[in-house]
């Protein structure tokens, strides 16, 4: 996975196209490196799963 697909994966579900995405594990460094330099990073929820996966939402309100 490359920073330009990190980015359009969470363009797609900041826009609606995607309700959801799952990063595995060996992914998750530079996906996370890439969501907190983003601005709105406090509207994607990160839920950890089994084996390593993450499964990403967005949230029309930020976090706190």
């Amino acid at each position: 996975m490359t920073k330009e697909e990190v980015n359009a994966l969470l363009d797609q579900l900041k826009s609606g196209e995607l309700t959801e995405v799952t990063v595995e594990k060996k992914d998750f460094d530079l996906f996370s490196s890439v969501l907190r330099a983003r601005d709105d990073f406090k509207h994607f929820r990160g839920i950890a799963r089994h084996y390593g996966k993450t499964v990403y939402h967005y949230l029309e309100e930020p976090r706190s």
